[in-house]
């Protein structure tokens, strides 16, 4: 017997609506022992791109597409099936299907309807009540910055105005002067003029004769009349600088700031460059004394500011001049400190045949720019005062270290660095000629600074001077400045000089002859006297260059020779000395 072949069914709703068209049927046989293989999984899909792409108004699903499948996008919302559900299923497939089973079927198909309705319409409102989730985009490259506006064209400005009127000339726009070129000495040397031949020079005798030839008055024994101006620093008057130092004692400065309260009260009276410098030079020497202590003990302090230097009331001469360079630089003025060698206390001169030392920087001083831009070398160390042959210091004023020209500067002072002696012509001496001097060998002690007499112009210069050399020796001296008056720049009139010639230690007698007094010629620049050799002394024997400086207990500045003549021996009289050699 043939296999009757049963209809396939796709859907519930077919099978229903064939059983409805058959009053007897018979189901199947089961196929026993083989169940049908299970559908193939759904293609999965997002649940919120489901649920948000359709609404209520443009789409609208019918009730068989609901029925038609059991597995839909919706399918992970119906509830699991019960139990009972279960067994219905499988005795419906164990036997023929009853009416119970049917109605059975349909009722669960119409509750997992409206399970599916309300689970939309769930969706539905979520899906509207939900609010939009911003997209989110990353920039494939960074983005350029906002465009700067185009600025509007500005019209262009008339060439001429619109009344008659002019308007005023804006002054023209003047640039600051550049700074002064510092001279170098290759600029000093260039357009320098030939040395002045001394070996021509006339002698005054014959200038006195020329001057009569010609109906002049002669000049022998009277000043040269010379103005000095203030481009003469020796012959300057320094009295009002000098006055405003003494006025500001260290005791009275402010704890606060005195390098700043001395630059002000110092230096602003005084418009000249040169004054500034010094009233400040000049203060140093009534405020600060040589720290002698520290010196021969090996204890200077070290690293003290210029205040601390200040109040302490001594330096040594590195304190001196850093000290200076503060409250020159405070005032306005150029400065610098310049450390080298200084033929001060202990140096000795080199014998001949002596070893040349090696260079050794053992003092400081300073150059500060004054009138004219001129560099200018100053000691204010040794211009304050100096050590004693007992280790004291002597608080006493030397001006020679401010107003000493820079070429005989550099005869006491060498500097480390060779720019720094400021030469006029521009020659940068070594250190062999530095240290044995222009006139080699021991030097003659000299002591006439004070009476206007130039430690360079006197001669002669070596200490030991031999007796039986068989010469005319010339004792003469000069004016530290052609146009220096004694009584105007000075201590007032002229001293009068004379050659006191002593016996062996001092005494009254040498060689059967009394001590003797030589005066010097003078014509008031120059100071002379020529003596024979053999007339001076014993080997041994002390000369000495004497000032008289009372006579009968009175002043003796401005007796004359004639005068010092008549009470010669017979009155009571000193002198003061101006140089001191040794015969041998």
């Amino acid at each position: 017997m043939g296999e009757v072949e049963e209809p396939q069914f796709t859907t519930l709703a077919e099978r229903v609506a064939a059983l409805n068209k058959q009053k007897n049927f018979q189901a199947p046989p089961p196929n026993a022992g083989r169940r049908a293989p299970p559908p193939p999984p759904n293609r999965p899909a997002s649940r919120t791109a489901s649920a948000a792409a359709f609404t209520a108004q443009n789409h609208v699903w019918p009730l068989s597409q609901w029925t038609r499948s059991r597995y839909t996008t919706l399918a992970w919302a119906r509830p699991p099936a019960s139990n009972a559900n279960t067994d219905v299923y499988h005795e419906g497939l164990a036997g023929t299907p009853t009416s119970e089973t049917i109605r059975a079927q349909c009722r669960r198909e119409a509750k997992l309807e409206f399970v599916r309705r309300v689970v939309y319409v769930y969706l539905l409102q979520a899906t509207r009540s939900a609010p939009e989730v911003p997209r989110v985009t990353e920039p494939s490259r960074p983005s350029l910055p906002p465009r700067v506006p185009t600025l509007p064209v500005r019209p262009a400005r008339p060439t001429a105005m619109d009344s008659d009127e002019q308007a005023p000339a804006l002054p023209a726009r003047r640039l600051p002067l550049p700074p002064r070129p510092t001279p170098t000495p290759r600029d000093r040397q260039e357009g320098v003029p030939p040395p002045v031949p001394v070996s021509s020079r006339p002698t005054f005798a014959q200038i006195d004769a020329a001057c009569r030839a010609t109906g002049g008055a002669a000049v022998t024994g009277q000043s040269a009349s010379i103005p000095a101006g203030d481009s003469c620093l020796v012959c300057r008057d320094y009295s009002a600088p000098d006055a405003v130092a003494a006025q500001y004692p260290r005791e009275s400065l402010p704890r606060q700031d005195p390098v700043s309260y001395l630059a002000h009260v110092l230096c602003d009276p005084f418009p000249s460059a040169t004054d500034k410098a010094r009233a400040i030079f000049t203060w140093f020497h009534h405020n600060m004394a040589y720290d002698t202590h520290g010196f021969f003990n090996k204890c200077i302090p070290r690293g003290l500011s210029a205040a601390e230097q200040i109040f302490s009331g001594k330096a040594v001469c590195q304190g001196y001049a850093d000290t200076y360079e503060a409250i020159a630089r405070r005032a306005g003025l150029e400065c610098i400190v310049i450390s080298g060698h200084g033929k001060g206390f202990g140096f000795a001169d080199v014998k001949p045949g002596q070893p040349i030392p090696d260079f050794e920087s053992t003092h400081a001083w300073n150059a500060v720019r004054i009138d004219g831009g001129e560099w200018k070398l100053i000691d204010v160390c040794w211009g304050a005062g100096h050590i004693g042959a007992d280790r004291e210091y002597n608080k006493k004023f030397k001006p020679k270290m401010f107003w000493l020209e820079n070429k005989l500067f550099g005869l006491k002072h060498f500097p480390s660095n060779p720019n720094h002696f400021f030469r006029d012509d521009g020659r940068i001496p070594t250190w062999e000629e530095y240290v044995v001097g222009p006139f080699k060998g021991e030097q003659a002690h000299w002591q006439g600074d004070g009476e206007g007499f130039s430690e360079y112009t006197f001669s002669p210069r070596p200490k030991h001077i031999p007796v039986n050399s068989g010469e005319v020796v010339r004792f003469q001296f000069g004016k530290i400045c052609p146009h220096w008056d004694g009584e105007k720049h000075g201590k007032g009139k002229p001293l009068l000089l004379m050659m006191r010639i002593r016996g062996p230690n001092g005494r009254g007698f040498s060689n059967g002859r009394k001590d003797d007094l030589v005066t010097l010629e003078t014509n008031g620049s120059w100071w002379w006297v020529d003596i024979p050799a053999r007339d001076l002394g014993a080997p041994g024997e002390k000369l000495e260059c004497m000032a008289l400086t009372t006579l009968d207990n009175k002043d003796a500045r401005g007796v004359t020779a004639e005068h010092f003549a008549t009470r010669k021996g017979r009155a009571a009289m000193s002198w003061s000395y101006i140089a001191l050699w040794e015969l041998v």
